[in-house]
C-alpha cells in the first residue's frame, strides 16, 4: 500500500544534507512550508542553496535559515523585507551569493527544471545588468537572453490537503509557486493541513499529482503557521 505520510517533521527533513539546493514555496506568508523550514533549521544542514520568491517577508520563512548560518546562495525575486537584516549584513560581508531573478523568469526556470527543458529565451533583463554575461540571441528582430532552468534536490511546499498517495490541493494562493517547484526537485516534501484517504479528493480538483510529491507530513491544527487573510 502506497503511503507518503511521515509521522514528524523532523524525519522528513533528515536526509537533507549539506550543500543540497532547496526550493521553497510561498509567496510572502502565504502558501509558506513554515514547519518545514523550522524543522530544517533544528537539524541544521548548512551550505543550502535556496531558491525562493522571496527571503526576507516572514521571520519564519528562509529568513530563519539564513540567521542560522545554513545558507551559501540565494535566488530570489525579492531578497529585501521586514525580516532580511540578516541577510543584509550577509551580502555586505560577502558571506552569501545572491542571484536576482524577474519572478516570471523565476517562475519559468523552475517549470523548466521540472519539465527537463535545460533552458529557454525570454525578452525580460535584455540590456539590463540581470542580463549580463547570459546569451543573447535575435528572434524576429527582437532580443532575447537564454536563462538556465532550475532543478533542486529537495524542493518544501505547503498545501491545503492530500490523500495518502500524495495528490494535492491547494486553499487558494497557497498555489502560488508550491506547484511548479513540486515538479523540479528530486525529493518533494509537502507540508499540508489534512491527509485523507486515496478517492476522497475529486480528481478536477488535484492540482499537483502524487508522481511529483515524495512525503508529507500532517501539521497539527495548533501548529499552524500564520494565515494570510487572502491565503
Amino acid at each position: 500500500m502506497i503511503q507518503k505520510k511521515i509521522d514528524t517533521f523532523k524525519q522528513a527533513v533528515a536526509d537533507i544534507h549539506d550543500g543540497a539546493t532547496l526550493l521553497v514555496g510561498g509567496f510572502g506568508g502565504s502558501g509558506l512550508p513554515s514547519q518545514l523550514i523550522a524543522a530544517l533549521v533544528e537539524q541544521g544542514a548548512k551550505n543550502l542553496t535556496v531558491v525562493s520568491n522571496n527571503i526576507g517577508a516572514v521571520s519564519d520563512g528562509v529568513a530563519a535559515l539564513i540567521s542560522n548560518n545554513q545558507v551559501k546562495k540565494i535566488i530570489c525575486s525579492f531578497p529585501v523585507g521586514p525580516h532580511a537584516d540578516d541577510l543584509i549584513q550577509r551580502l555586505e560581508k560577502g558571506e552569501i551569493e545572491l542571484e536576482i531573478a524577474p519572478q516570471g523568469t523565476l517562475a519559468e526556470r523552475i517549470r523548466a527544471g521540472g519539465a527537463g527543458i535545460p533552458a529557454f529565451y525570454t525578452a525580460t533583463a535584455v540590456n539590463t545588468e540581470l542580463g549580463e554575461g547570459k546569451p543573447i540571441q535575435e528572434f524576429d528582430g527582437r532580443l532575447y537572453v537564454m536563462e538556465r532552468a532550475i532543478k533542486g534536490d529537495f524542493a518544501f511546499i505547503k498545501g491545503d490537503k492530500a490523500d495518502r498517495w500524495g495528490n494535492l490541493v491547494y486553499r487558494k494562493t497557497q498555489r502560488n509557486f508550491n506547484p511548479v517547484m513540486a515538479t523540479a526537485a528530486k525529493i518533494t516534501i509537502a507540508e499540508v493541513s489534512e491527509i485523507v484517504e486515496v478517492g476522497e479528493i475529486d480528481p478536477e480538483a488535484i492540482v499537483t499529482p502524487s508522481v511529483f510529491v515524495h512525503r508529507l507530513v500532517q501539521v497539527e491544527p495548533q501548529h499552524e503557521g500564520r494565515v494570510l487573510v487572502n491565503e
